[in-house]
């Protein structure tokens, strides 16, 4: 049986279950990274960088 890998939420760097609300979304500035950002980053509006390019969102 294979583990299920799950998408880490750049900011805070905690695994987004199945049953939370995340964002899928390709860096703003370059496109070339595509990350994952959990509910409660977003409505915090907490921080995330670019690991390729070094821009800083939100």
């Amino acid at each position: 049986m294979s583990e299920l890998e799950l998408p880490v939420c750049i900011s805070c760097k905690e695994p987004i279950l199945p049953d939370q609300k995340g964002v899928k979304l390709p860096c703003p500035n370059c496109g070339e990274v595509v990350f994952w950002r959990c509910r409660k980053c977003r409505e915090l509006v907490n921080n995330y960088k670019c690991p390729k390019c070094g821009f800083i969102g939100p």
